[in-house]
């Protein structure tokens, strides 16, 4: 069985079609200048990088000058989802919806961030550093092939990565009804332990990005892919801040 990354943008059809006839989406050959490449798809990760940045600074200055974080936060966690299951379906628009992704999901990472700097002071610096530093690691390890992703590291991944994502949902809704709290609530050893999983999953998430962009790069997919992964990317990439913001706000609330 041949498992895709659970990222749904780099998870989608247009990343796992043939395109030795040179038909994508049922579209005629088309040129070089017009196809996707690794250069580009870095470059609009860059820009999507920024934009989700100066968005996130935007929230983050109201918020500490008396500003409630939380309606801009929801409203951005709302939008950013919506724009991801368009793109999923909808990979030929990422041009547009790329980039009003990392607009709205800076609202939601500048207003979380507030929130968990105002409780534990110094917490964003850290996830930050330790988001950025497990990317350079995981793209290092990539690059120079010390990681490889064969089909038994992405069904290990995304066999974890379900089960990470069935647990949240089922614990949410059970919350949600209930008196019951999750065990990954609170800062107790196995909260802690659950966090540190989560982390290291998320983490190998980066690998089946990496390679199923160079596998896009590779069948030659159009120019518009390029956005399509940079924004895939980009949601890894914030799943993993988000992660690590959990994690530091439980080793913190335990001194």
């Amino acid at each position: 069985m041949e498992f895709k990354s659970r990222n749904p943008f780099l998870n989608n059809k247009s990343f796992s079609a043939t395109s030795k006839t040179g038909q994508v989406h049922e579209a005629t050959v088309i040129g070089s200048d017009l196809e996707m490449t690794l250069s580009g798809t870095i470059n609009k990760t860059a820009l999507l990088f920024l934009l989700l940045t100066a968005s996130a600074m935007v929230i983050w200055w109201m918020a500490f000058n008396g500003m409630n974080p939380i309606l801009p936060a929801i409203g951005g966690a709302v939008m950013g989802l919506i724009l991801v299951v368009i793109s999923a379906f909808k990979p030929q628009y990422s041009g547009y919806l790329a980039p009003g992704y990392a607009l709205f999901e800076g609202l939601f990472i500048g207003g979380i961030s507030a929130i968990f700097e105002a409780k534990y002071p110094g917490i964003v610096i850290q996830a930050v550093g330790a988001t950025f530093a497990t990317f350079l690691v995981c793209l290092g390890l990539y690059k120079f092939k010390i990681v490889k992703v064969t089909e038994q590291f992405k069904s290990v991944v995304i066999a974890a990565t379900f089960a990470i994502a069935t647990y949240y949902l089922i614990s949410w809704v059970v919350s949600m009804f209930t008196s019951y709290q999750p065990v990954h609530y609170g800062n107790s050893m196995m909260s802690i332990g659950i966090s540190v999983f989560v982390i290291i999953i998320a983490a190998l998430n980066i690998f089946l990005d990496f390679d199923q962009i160079e596998q896009g790069v590779k069948q030659r997919k159009p120019k518009y892919m390029e956005w399509f992964g940079a924004m895939g990317l980009m949601v890894t990439l914030v799943w993993l801040y988000i992660e690590f913001l959990r994690l530091f706000s439980k080793l913190a609330s335990k001194d």
